[in-house]
């Protein structure tokens, strides 16, 4: 009985019995994973597969040797199905960042941990490589042509054939074996993560460590990063992926130069490629192993996939067509929200910065509250937002907010006006004062239900800095 066994190894490394042991969760793997209490806590692994547990013990050991934040393995038991390993605590980077993917606002701290982490990756794709025996990798030593035609292959069989999409096989293989030529023009003696993505990183004191890493193999460096930037839910406005996109090329020119063009246009490839691999991996656990988890999780690979497909692939036409003929399927669709306007206002402290705009569009209006004159120069209303009435009966009867919000009305009227005219789907309008507390979201509320009232739209609502939300749906 594994956790017996993981009991039993326990005792032999620690010289005392487990207290208690408890089944973690996981997601896609055969991996088992239990925390082992006592004298010291420990994690517990179980893997079928032998040679995967042989490739992850010596990697971490590869790693740990070069400085980076890896889980020490303790013990392993004689027949090599079984490991101890330190243990990183519960908070994965993907949990540490959940109101900036659900809000599209994603704090300083999540951005900071973001940037943090990608800043790693070239350390361990370069560092990591350094004396690193590629022959333990499995099932894999390098990302080569092989394995590409079996991610390609796998997005097909357990992805598009899922579908009930007709396509040409034969032509579909020859784009396959295109893409496969593109990618490998960029091979490399790097370290190859394959799964660099939120959910394989823990955030332990404050600082990412990376778990999960014992499918990497030698390949190309643009793999992990289309992995952690396009990783389907995790939903990074684009201004966002942008910055953590600089912040991992100025840390990879510790170790090559790098011509910008060629990586952005070579990285294009890789993410189209990524988020095939992901669909197909998907539809395997979706579709055949009937994981609901994954099923969840392919709205957000196909809006990434429309996204992508934005920008035309000439290198694969035939591949092109089919994927855009992919992303039209009614199952998918039903999926695309209307093209009805969407306002988002956001109330926010200016010490704290802008809100980023998750739409894509770059923002829109900001206003700034911090003339108007300020409750929160007085003591009583410290504890009051601009949603109390002592706030609101502050403001109103001093006057100036109600003169600021007329003038506020008339600019975002005529733009609300125009935006349903033409058929835009987003706005965003930001009020920021000093704290955040009073001025910005009395303005944010009362222009919400301005909006809201007059022109029947959809408002989301965010008051940063209280950590409020609320969305006044669209009137019919």
């Amino acid at each position: 009985m594994v956790t017996e066994n993981l009991k039993n190894l326990y005792n032999q490394y620690t010289g005392y019995n487990a207290e208690g042991i408890t089944e973690l969760p996981s997601s896609g793997s055969n991996r088992r994973y239990f925390r082992l209490n006592g004298k010291k806590v420990l994690i517990g692994v179980s893997g079928t597969s032998k040679e995967e547990n042989e490739a992850f013990i010596y990697m971490s050991e590869h790693f740990r040797q070069k400085g980076l934040p890896v889980p020490e393995v303790y013990s392993v038991s004689d027949d090599r199905s079984m490991y101890l390993q330190e243990d990183l605590g519960d908070t994965l980077l993907f949990d540490a960042i959940e109101k900036g993917r659900s809000t599209g606002l994603f704090s300083q701290e999540e951005r900071e941990l973001l940037h943090q982490t990608i800043a790693l990756l070239p350390d361990i794709q370069f560092a990591g490589a350094d004396g690193f025996d590629f022959n333990i990798c499995y099932p894999q030593p390098e990302f080569n042509q092989r394995s590409i035609l079996w991610d390609l292959n796998y997005f097909k069989y357990c992805f598009l054939k899922a579908t009930g999409l007709d396509f040409q096989e034969n032509i579909l293989e020859d784009d396959f074996q295109k893409m496969s030529d593109v990618l490998l023009r960029s091979s490399s003696a790097t370290f190859m993560y394959r799964d660099f993505q939120s959910r394989n990183v823990m955030i332990k004191d404050g600082q990412p460590w990376f778990i999960d890493f014992q499918g990497g193999r030698k390949g190309p460096v643009y793999y992990d990063v289309a992995s952690f930037l396009w990783q389907a839910k995790a939903k990074y406005p684009d201004t966002l992926r942008q910055e953590l996109l600089q912040t991992y090329i100025c840390n990879l020119r510790k170790y090559m130069p790098v011509d910008e063009s060629y990586f952005m246009s070579q990285l294009r490839h890789f993410v189209l490629f990524r988020t095939l691999q992901v669909l197909g991996a998907y539809g395997f656990r979706g579709y055949f192993e009937k994981k609901p988890h994954f099923m969840q999780s392919v709205p957000f690979a196909i809006d990434n996939l429309r996204q992508l497909l934005q920008e035309d692939y000439p290198e694969y036409p035939y591949l092109y067509k089919i994927l855009k003929e992919l992303t039209t399927l009614k199952q998918f669709t039903n999926e695309i929200p209307k093209r009805t306007l969407e306002v988002r206002i956001i109330s926010f402290a200016y010490k704290k910065g802008i809100p980023n705009d998750p739409s894509g569009n770059g923002g829109g209006f900001v206003f700034d509250c911090r003339a108007i004159n300020n409750p929160g120069k007085y003591e009583r209303y410290n504890h009051f937002t601009g949603l109390d009435e002592p706030v609101i009966q502050f403001l109103e009867n001093d006057g100036e907010i109600t003169q600021f919000l007329e003038h506020v009305y008339q600019i975002v009227d005529k733009s609300v006006k125009r935006y349903i005219d033409r058929g835009f789907t987003n706005l965003m309008v930001c009020f920021g004062c000093t704290g955040g507390q009073h001025r910005s979201v009395y303005s944010a509320q009362h222009l919400a239900e301005h909006l809201n009232q007059k022109y029947g739209v959809k408002v989301i609502l965010t008051h940063r800095e209280q950590n409020i939300e609320q969305t006044l749906n669209a009137k019919l």
